[in-house]
């Protein structure tokens, strides 16, 4: 998957004003909204919280990937947020989440959701990436940085 086909410059946030993970959910689904990449933010961000009952997406190097199905998107959508100070996500290496990367798909597409999970955690599984991601100073230069990650 490329992903600089489906990053938009939009929808990534270099400086989250949220403190906590809820308030992070909320903020990176306004940036989809104020994209119009969302029909129903209402019906996405419960899709979110109840991909998160049932295991939290903090998975490790303090990275986040909240991800749901839902038909309130027509098309894999994502957003991408930046907490430098991290933010506690109940994490499965205890850590504080710094990068956030939220994706909804709708419920009739398989594969692009997997594929993207499967590119964006390929991306970040590096720590030069991770460090180059949080250090970036554009949206556009996240873009970079994760779509030429090998």
């Amino acid at each position: 998957m490329n992903l600089r086909n489906v990053l938009d410059p939009r929808t990534i946030t270099l400086e989250l004003k949220a403190e906590t993970k809820e308030a992070v959910l909320e903020e990176l689904m306004a940036l989809l909204v104020q994209a119009g990449k969302v029909n129903d933010a209402k019906a996405a961000l419960a899709a979110v919280h109840e991909r998160e009952q049932k295991m939290t997406t903090a998975i490790q190097h303090g990275i986040a990937i909240p991800h749901a199905k839902t038909d309130a998107v027509t098309e894999l959508v994502t957003a991408i947020g930046i907490k430098r100070r991290g933010i506690e996500c109940d994490a499965l290496d205890g850590k504080p989440s710094r990068i956030f990367i939220m994706t909804l798909s709708p419920m009739s597409r398989v594969g692009p959701h997997i594929q993207f999970l499967s590119a964006i955690s390929h991306a970040l599984d590096n720590p030069d990436v991770r460090q180059a991601v949080l250090d970036a100073e554009t949206p556009e230069a996240v873009i970079e940085i994760l779509a030429s990650a090998r």
